[in-house]
């Protein structure tokens, strides 16, 4: 596909918004938060706003990325900046045709060339390592529980940079979703059936992954 990448606009937000409830409608739970939680995302401290990208095709937006900065805490107490990407969404008529890889590749790229240290995430490993995620356990990051959750996956952007220290995950306090406001913040679009989907067990893990089959 021919894309073209740019950062998301003001002018995108209801767009982009629209297009994160097609992508994560009935995925992870009945209807989704996650139109919700990108509303939040850009006027919290913690919103990258230059990794904040759109992809279009033939001029219309079928996906996007965003991302916040979290941390890792070490057994010293010492806490390193990094990053991490989600939601990540793609219409469905455009999913699995190389929209998410195009978002993922150049946004990495642009965070190595401005001295980000590492990505976190948490997803699917067969749709992420192939953009050279590992298990968070290979790098001795945990959850803040200590735990290893199968979902989450790291990626040094500065060779060496998680060795000889052990790693606890602390997310951004903006996936902190009070679903009542979620809920009434989705009355402002169009009435969709809530429904079950098989996944919904499937991806249940520590976090929501706010990430999609790219």
């Amino acid at each position: 596909m021919d894309l073209v990448l740019r950062n998301e606009e003001e002018k995108d937000y209801r767009i982009v918004e629209e297009i994160t409830r097609e992508a994560f409608w009935n995925l992870y739970c009945p209807g989704c938060n996650e139109h919700y939680l990108i509303y939040k995302m850009r006027t919290h401290p913690d919103f990258i706003r230059e990794l904040d990208f759109i992809a279009e095709y033939n001029g219309k937006i079928v996906g996007n990325i965003m991302y916040l900065k979290t941390w890792l805490i070490n057994e010293l107490g010492d806490k390193l900046e990094i990053i991490s990407f989600g939601p990540i969404s793609v219409l469905p008529e455009y999913q699995r045709k190389g929209v998410g890889t195009v978002l993922i590749r150049h946004t990495k790229e642009l965070a190595r060339k401005n001295g980000i240290n590492a990505i976190v995430i948490l997803g699917d490993p067969h749709n992420y390592c192939k953009h050279g995620f590992k298990s968070s356990k290979d790098f001795n990051i945990s959850d803040d529980k200590g735990n290893y959750p199968y979902g989450m996956l790291a990626l040094e952007l500065k060779e060496g940079i998680l060795a000889e220290h052990k790693w606890k995950y602390q997310y951004s306090a903006v996936y902190n979703i009070n679903e009542h406001d979620a809920n009434e913040f989705d009355k402002n679009f169009v009435e969709k059936e809530k429904g079950y989907n098989a996944s919904q067990e499937i991806f249940s893990i520590a976090f929501r992954a706010y990430l999609i089959d790219i």
